[in-house]
């Protein structure tokens, strides 16, 4: 190669050198597409972006199951605020049914001892009996005609109030004869022998008559005004004339006090005034 021709390709070596750099340079230049993800590997990419999604998603689950909790437990409350609301007005309910029921069948008497009136009562005849008594032999109501007898229905052993009953009718005997009452008989569905045993217990000298299978209380309906149901008597009177008609009545062991003993002043007053309950 002669010296002219190498002197030509060093010329020409540095133009395409400049060409090359220019070229590279403008590779760099701002508004050429760059490498996906700015330089960053497409997996990483993905990654960045999805764990903000995952985040939101979680978050919007959560939002979604505390609403849910708290739907349920309004509609909880509302299902326990209504049961109650149901109870307390059946409650109402049966307070004010057993109210009307308990002044309509009742009455206040002479003033703290309600009672009702059974049948038969005033002005019809009063059943005829004859029992085995505490006196060892036996009473009968037709022993009484020609006076007036007060005939007390009582529970028996199991209620030493009514015992206490007949002690205090007793104790009043002036008072009872001075309102025309001279005799007094107790009736009870227990056995005489117990019955006798009882009154020697207490020195009564009042006759208790045994009714064991209630026969004279069902004449009476003296077992239909008590706490022990039908099987026991309540705690009834019966003032008989001396007709053998029925002069007064009351029935103090039912509803609403169930009354098992009274002071003798206190029935004397209610006899006095010959109440009895408005129909």
């Amino acid at each position: 190669m002669s010296g002219r021709s190498r002197t030509r390709q060093r010329q020409r070596r540095p133009i395409t050198q400049g060409v090359q750099q220019r070229g590279q340079a403008d590779g760099q230049r701002p508004g050429r597409p760059a490498r996906p993800g700015n330089g960053r590997p497409a997996g990483q990419l993905e990654a960045t972006t999805a764990a903000p999604r995952k985040a939101a998603l979680a978050a919007e689950r959560k939002a979604k199951v505390a609403a849910a909790r708290t739907a349920q437990r309004r509609g909880a409350l509302r299902r326990k605020i209504g049961v109650r609301a149901g109870i307390v007005a059946v409650a109402a309910g049966v307070v004010a049914g057993l109210f009307f029921i308990f002044t309509g069948a009742s009455h206040s008497g002479a003033g703290a001892y309600p009672y009702q009136v059974g049948s038969p009562g005033k002005g019809q005849a009063a059943p005829g009996f004859t029992l085995a008594a505490s006196t060892g032999g036996q009473v009968s109501l037709s022993q009484y005609r020609g006076k007036s007898v007060l005939l007390f229905f009582q529970e028996g052993l199991t209620c030493q109030p009514c015992w206490d009953q007949i002690a205090d009718l007793q104790h009043h005997a002036a008072q009872l004869r001075a309102a025309g009452i001279s005799n007094v008989v107790s009736i009870t569905s227990d056995p005489v022998g117990a019955i006798t045993q009882k009154v020697r217990d207490m020195h009564l000298s009042i006759p208790v008559a045994s009714d064991p299978g209630l026969a004279v209380s069902h004449a009476y309906h003296a077992n239909q005004y008590g706490m022990m149901g039908t099987s026991r008597d309540g705690h009834t009177f019966i003032l008989v004339g001396p007709n053998g008609l029925i002069r007064w009545r009351a029935d103090y062991g039912g509803p609403p006090k169930y009354t098992m003993f009274l002071p003798t002043s206190a029935l004397l007053a209610d006899i006095k005034a010959g109440e009895h309950p408005s129909r």
